[in-house]
């Protein structure tokens, strides 16, 4: 190692040393928690239609085996998530004695093919659920979740005869995915939707979710003729024609971190579908597994940092070491006109780069990820607003172009190393680096390929936008101020404004962003994402004097984070 100048900020290699700690023991109590009584999780693939590969983490509680079948149940996560969104779920029917499959869906995590492709991947899910040995083929349950809802109503119009229960959490019957639901299809319907989900007007044509009961078209599945009683049970279960609907109070995403929507699935399987261990619903463990990848979430931000800072003192990196210059002098009026742009400008284009987006660039084989292609463009547009803004606002230096290798060369280092600690995690305990619908995933080969093509735009767009955001730093800040400035200016947008937007929610119901609830719910993640992007720029700045390692870095994590965890539709 190298000695370091004068006044350069203390040694934070330790970091690196406790991220990996806190990765690999949150790692292991995951682990633990997901095998706990002697249940195997074992990540697999399949072939299914036209030799399209599945994939699927399979849960099997110790006495199932093929001389002692026991109940199985196939479940399915929702759009842009994949099969460890229904960790909670999975483990709670495992801990009961089912066999769960928990697949990605096509076009998801590590299947193949597009995204709302062959049934969503139900059907072929369900057809391989019911081939192994140890599922009593007569005792079988469908559970999904949102676009999940829609994948297993999928597997049950394909094979009408092969289930025997179904729930549905924060999903429909018909439009605009799915098969017409009545009083006796689906068969045993189970539908778990919360009193504050944001999509109520898509699913069930209900502007408010908590008014569900009086939708006409949950009216006729369940064959009432006036509002549907939450908690009482519509038709026979031994004929197959039992509904139910439950209401719990949390939200859409909120599904997956709801001890009772959770309770409310694990019962309707109880009373639905015989071979299952009496638990009462009450008995749930899944959240601590939630606490161990939350950990190693916070670990994998720790090695990060502390890897930056190893790497920076060594030789090789050492002329990447520079003094941290502030931009202005103080917090005048033109520093704060400055501040409120960072904050809000991001915010305001948000909804209508992601609404152009989806309406005028349809997935391609260049780019095949919606999701991906509208972070990029929103980036690309916050910045590029960003830079005509500037001129009112604070100014940095331009920095020098002379370190832009070894720049490069740290941030592929830093991110490799993070990420070989998330590949080592997948395959020794099979899981990955999460906290509810925040999660970092060891990306497939199509995803690394594809992550190609959208790492030039989003790198660009932080490159710019970090800039701007060094262009904030003041003289005389401590440490601690100058990140709290840079966590307000990256997310204090996103922040107050979802804030607002989910104070009115959950006071009258009403999604004032109704318009376009899938973004809602995708901003969730920026609110979480952002502080951590605006950490990692002032952690590299100030160790370095300039916005280029940190955008690189940055850069490079965004896009497989984003890869990695949304739908390939092209």
């Amino acid at each position: 190692m190298i000695d370091t100048p004068t006044g350069y900020p203390r040694a934070k290699g330790w970091f690196a040393a406790l991220g990996l700690v806190l990765i690999l023991a949150g790692a292991w109590l995951a682990a633990s928690i997901q095998t706990s009584g002697g249940i195997s999780v074992r990540d697999i693939r399949f072939a299914g239609t036209n030799g399209t590969t599945m994939s699927a983490l399979l849960y099997t509680p110790p006495g199932a085996t093929a001389a002692t079948p026991a109940p199985g149940i196939l479940a399915v996560h929702g759009y842009i998530n994949s099969r460890e969104t229904q960790d909670g779920f999975a483990i709670e029917f495992a801990r009961r004695g089912y066999v769960v499959l928990a697949i990605d869906q096509t076009g998801h995590g590590y299947s193949g093919g597009k995204a709302f492709s062959n049934g969503f991947g139900g059907p072929d899910g369900l057809a391989y659920l019911r081939s192994l040995p140890m599922v009593d083929k007569n005792q079988v349950g469908l559970e999904g979740h949102s676009m999940g809802g829609w994948t297993v109503l999928a597997a049950a119009a394909a094979m009408p005869d092969a289930y025997r229960a179904i729930v549905l959490e924060g999903s429909s019957t018909g439009a605009p995915y799915a098969k017409d639901g009545d009083p006796s299809w689906p068969r045993n319907l189970a539908l778990v939707y919360s009193r504050y989900d944001e999509f109520s007007a898509l699913m069930w044509n209900s502007p408010r979710a908590m008014d569900l009961a009086n939708s006409t078209k949950l009216q006729a599945v369940f064959g009432s003729h006036g509002a549907v009683q939450p908690g009482k049970l519509y038709g026979a279960i031994g004929a197959g024609t039992a509904r139910i609907l439950y209401q719990p109070v949390t939200t859409h995403p909120g599904d997956h971190f709801s001890p009772a929507a959770i309770g409310h699935a694990t019962d309707w399987f109880a009373r639905t579908l015989k071979g299952g261990a009496p638990l009462p619903a009450s008995d749930q463990l899944w959240y601590w597994k939630e606490i161990g990848t939350g950990l190693g979430l916070v670990g994998f931000v720790l090695l990060i940092l502390g890897t930056l800072d190893l790497l920076l003192r060594t030789t090789a990196f050492r002329a990447l070491q520079g003094a941290a210059i502030p931009a202005v002098a103080a917090r005048d009026a033109r520093w704060r006109r400055g501040m409120w742009l960072t904050t809000l400008v991001p915010i305001l284009l948000f909804f209508p780069a992601f609404i152009a987006v989806f309406l005028l660039v349809p997935p391609t084989a260049i780019l095949p990820q919606t999701v991906t292609t509208q972070v990029a463009f929103w980036a690309l547009l916050s910045a590029g607003a960003g830079l005509l803004l500037r001129r009112f606002g604070p100014t940095s230096q331009p920095p020098s172009a002379s370190a832009w290798l070894p720049a490069i060369g740290i941030a592929l280092a830093t991110v490799a190393i993070g990420y070989l600690a998330v590949f080592a995690v997948d395959r020794l305990f099979t899981t990955d680096l999460r906290f509810w619908i925040v999660a970092v995933k060891w990306p497939s080969a199509r995803q690394w390929a594809i992550g190609a093509v959208y790492l030039v735009p989003i790198m660009l767009a932080f490159l710019a936008t970090l800039h701007g955001l060094q262009g904030l730093t003041v003289r005389g800040d401590s440490a601690g101020r100058t990140y709290r400035s840079a966590i307000i200016a990256m997310a204090g947008g996103f922040a107050g404004v979802i804030a607002l937007v989910y104070a009115v929610f959950f006071a009258t119901g009403t999604l004032v962003t109704g318009f376009d609830p899938l973004s809602t719910v995708i901003a969730l993640q920026f609110v979480a994402v952002l502080p951590v992007i605006a950490i990692i720029a002032t952690f590299a700045w100030r160790r370095t004097g300039s916005h280029r390692a940190g955008a690189l870095i940055v850069g490079l994590l965004v896009t497989l984070y984003v890869c990695a965890g949304t739908a390939t539709q092209g």
